[in-house]
């Protein structure tokens, strides 16, 4: 891979040239939080889309696994699209998709039309992720990334944290599809700032999209997380495809897509360039990273079902009860990545994940009868441990890198980051409907029980590869930076026209 030349911004006053970076920077961490919201903002809405759009638990899932699953397969190709055009070309595009399949949703008449619209806002949110790491890590210096990280957290974290709040809210007094006209303004907004503001310049260059490595890695995330949401299906009498047959397409597909890339990389023309695995920390921090957002994205979809079908509270109060949760996550972001900087990942990363097992394993004691408040402290307790992960999380991942791979490396982590989230949505609700002694489609306290059991164990195995992580090791010398105005001196990515 080529090298960028190195530009520099043409102004005289360092100070614009400080605020520079950090107004496309907040561009993006707003447009990338406004549309990862919409990740969990449905999770509130199921129980009332179950009945409204006549579906099964299993089949409604899918508004937020094939969600995740479209960014999962889409994810792979920024890598690709921020070498061949330039990044203001890659957000405008984002936007556009992103708003387009807002407005779909919000106009969709039923199950299949919004599902459509949902996989067409996931190909403009993934987008965006890699777009905003790459950015980082690129126009901040090394010493400062790590509080800079914790903006990204706010995004990464918090937005799906949240999500359900605002659609609880949304639902309590409005129709469902103005969880989408809601956000459809936001979107506009972004985009037209993004006409105006997005001066981001790079150097591109031609390299071919290899289009059989986009079929085989949608064959093999596609086939895995559909495998598990049809265990659920299948155990309660529904027909189809035996869910072991789409599980062993998708592995052997993955096998296929690492071989093939593997291939590719030896003449810079791979899809997903996958040396940073050759990085120990990257892969244990990207390995922990997928296990948090198992547990994460699962919990956010079966933690509103709890509330509403078995301790029979509202939308409205729902979204209330996870509020503080997502405040204490946000407001942990940039204290942990301070925090970071000074102590390193390790020191975060296990008490975090010791505690995010813990939580997970409260949520399981919780039965029909718990109180509203002990489910809110446990839900605080949960986002508590992921804000002290989540920083830690992608700062450790990407600093071992060098710049040439830190959009395949940001492109990875955001993959797998997806399809983990698909995976734990998929098989924590498939566990909680085969548990549930109901209705075929219905959870009650016995399934969703069950269901938080299968996260508590995904939690237990969080703890473990946590004692994998390194500690703090000593700056590297050889990335020169401009400790003033922390902005590095050779920046894939540049601020000018």
């Amino acid at each position: 891979m080529t090298e960028p030349s190195a530009l520099a911004a043409p102004t005289p006053d360092p100070a614009a040239a400080v605020s520079r970076p950090g107004l496309v920077i907040g561009l993006l961490v707003v447009s990338a939080f406004v549309m990862i919201l919409n990740e969990t903002i449905l999770s509130v809405a199921l129980p009332h889309l179950i009945v409204a759009l006549d579906v099964s638990a299993t089949t409604v899932q899918w508004l937020t696994s094939g969600f995740l699953l479209t960014m999962a397969v889409v994810i792979p190709t920024t890598g690709f699209l921020l070498q061949r055009i330039t990044p203001r070309q890659v957000f405008l595009t984002s936007m556009t998709l992103f708003s387009a399949g807002t407005l779909i949703c919000a106009l969709a008449p039923g199950f299949p039309v919004l599902l459509v619209g949902r996989v067409v806002q996931a190909c403009g949110t993934a987008v965006m992720i890699p777009l905003l790491m790459t950015t980082v890590m690129t126009l901040v210096a090394a010493e400062r990334r790590g509080a800079m990280m914790g903006n990204i957290t706010l995004v990464i974290a918090v937005a799906p944290a949240i999500g359900p709040t605002i659609g609880g809210l949304v639902l309590a007094s409005l129709d469902w599809r103005w969880m989408f006209w809601s956000v459809l303004p936001l979107a506009v907004v972004m985009l037209t700032l993004g006409l105006g503001l997005m001066r981001l310049s790079s150097d591109t260059r031609s390299v071919p999209l290899d289009l059989v490595s986009v079929l085989i890695s949608a064959a093999a995330f596609s086939g895995i997380v559909y495998g598990f949401s049809a265990i659920g299906v299948a155990a309660q009498g529904g027909g189809g495809v035996p869910p072991w047959i789409p599980i062993v397409v998708g592995v052997v597909a993955l096998m296929v897509f690492v071989a093939r890339q593997l291939r590719l990389q030896r003449a810079e023309r791979a899809l997903l360039d996958l040396r940073p695995f050759t990085h120990r920390p990257f892969v244990v921090a990207v390995v922990l990273s997928g296990l948090v957002f198992m547990c994460l994205l699962g919990t956010a979809i079966l933690l509103p079902l709890y509330l509403q079908s078995v301790l029979g509270v509202g939308p409205r109060t729902t979204g209330l009860a996870l509020l503080p949760g997502g405040l204490v996550l946000g407001l942990l972001g940039r204290p942990v990545g301070r925090l970071y900087d000074r102590f390193g990942a390790r020191p975060l990363l296990v008490p975090g994940s010791i505690a995010m097992a813990i939580s997970l394993w409260l949520f399981a004691a919780l039965g029909a009868g718990a109180a509203l408040a002990a489910v809110i402290a446990v839900h605080i307790l949960l986002m508590a441990a992921l804000g002290l992960m989540m920083t830690p999380l992608f700062a450790e991942a990407l600093a071992v890198l060098p710049n040439t791979l830190y959009s395949h490396g940001s492109a990875i982590m955001a993959t797998l980051q997806q399809v983990a989230g698909a995976a734990g949505t998929a098989a924590f609700v498939t566990v909680a409907a085969v548990a549930s002694n109901g209705p075929p489609g219905a959870l009650d306290a016995t399934g969703l029980r069950a269901g938080f059991i299968a996260a508590g164990v995904i939690g237990l195995l969080a703890v473990v590869t946590s004692l994998f992580v390194r500690g703090k090791q000593p700056d590297d010398p050889s990335r020169e930076v401009d400790a003033d105005a922390g902005v590095s001196e050779s920046p894939t990515l540049v601020v000018g026209h």
